[in-house]
């Protein structure tokens, strides 16, 4: 990815911020708490080229190929407005849009959603983590993961889209308080998140028409690049273990239950390994007996987080790694930073890229 991904240094009120902070930035909150594993939160930089990934075919009803991935697929035509709507915001306020002129997504996923509706010609701003072609030359108005009121208000939006993770809540609250309509809408955690994100969104911006239009699409996409998941020749699913890696901040985190990794694992035939093994948190330090306990046969990261401990031969130095089945076969899946864990439009692309990965000739599950 062309952008940075980094997670934000954690505020003073860890509870807050998780509560606050996307799923795959929720990280950041889960370092917090291990604190006392002597583990420093400073951001990354590291890059570095995606592994070989695969496609699952193409056309309205299929995946697209991983070779786009860094771009978001519009519906054909631009959908009319049809506005003023009032709307419940995820906070339970009523918020009232009476124009979509200037739009202003505040995360990435919201803002792929946007995009592939076919308003994205009206988005005037874009979070960090809008990394696609499309929204790339947008200006930023975050400041690592935390809004810049001052920014957004200076683009002088008709309509600012928000998620409950969004902060901090004085630049929200300065925002409504200048009189832009604010709506915040409920994150995913998961793949049964899809469809309602894209209504709440579609409806908001008075194009609730095009918002089934692409609810149906997405949703079908994923059913579609499900059925590519191979039977297991041995009757045992793979177990996939989440990372999450910044070497450069010696950050090495194991994801537990509430990681956002187990929707999409479960979907491509797989266990979570650390859900399985007991894990019940977001993430947890790694540990030589968290991965022992865990057992992964594979293992899922980002792209920058492999990059940024090495590659393979960096990753298999990590105390525990080696060790399991994963490491002792250097069984690695990696997923871009910007689409992993969104669960929007793109979704069926990184399902495809994990069981493409997974099951790779001669890899897991074979």
């Amino acid at each position: 990815m062309r952008n940075s991904q980094d997670f934000a240094p954690p505020g003073p009120d860890t509870a807050t911020a998780a509560r606050r902070r996307p799923v795959r930035h929720r990280a950041a909150a889960a370092l917090t708490a291990a604190v006392t594993f002597a583990l420093v939160l400073t951001g990354c930089g590291g890059g570095g080229d995606a592994a070989p990934k695969s496609a699952s075919g193409s056309g309205s009803g299929s995946a697209k190929s991983s070779a786009d991935a860094d771009r978001v697929e519009p519906l054909a035509g631009t959908p009319a407005p049809e506005l003023p709507v009032t709307v419940e915001s995820a906070d339970g306020r009523k918020v009232t849009i009476d124009s979509a002129d200037r739009i202003v997504p505040l995360t990435g996923s919201l803002s792929e959603i946007v995009f592939t509706l076919g308003l994205g010609r009206q988005v005037v701003a874009r979070d960090i983590t809008a990394t696609f072609e499309q929204a790339e030359e947008l200006p930023v108005v975050t400041r690592a993961h935390d809004v810049s009121a001052e920014s957004v208000l200076s683009l002088k939006p008709t309509i600012v889209l928000a998620d409950t993770t969004t902060g901090p809540s004085e630049a929200i609250d300065q925002i409504r308080d200048a009189g832009i309509p604010l709506l915040v809408v409920e994150p995913a955690g998961g793949l049964d998140d899809v469809g309602r994100r894209i209504d709440t969104v579609a409806e908001a911006l008075g194009v609730p028409s095009a918002g089934t239009e692409l609810k149906q699409r997405t949703e079908r996409r994923i059913a579609d690049v499900r059925k590519s998941v191979p039977d297991h020749a041995d009757g045992e699913k793979p177990r996939v273990a989440f990372l999450y890696l910044r070497g450069s901040a010696s950050v090495y985190l194991l994801g537990g239950a509430e990681s956002g990794a187990g929707s999409l694992l479960e979907a491509a035939g797989a266990v979570d390994a650390g859900k399985e093994s007991g894990l019940d948190k977001d993430f947890t330090a790694i540990t030589s007996e968290a991965l022992a306990k865990a057992a992964p046969d594979a293992i899922l990261l980002m792209t920058k987080g492999l990059a940024s401990v090495g590659g393979m031969d960096g990753l298999v130095k990590i105390p525990g790694i080696a060790e399991t089945p994963a490491g002792m076969d250097r069984r690695v899946v990696t997923v871009d930073d910007g689409v992993l864990l969104n669960y929007g439009p793109r979704t069926d692309r990184v399902l495809a890229e994990i069981i493409g990965q997974l099951y790779a000739k001669g890899g897991t599950g074979r």
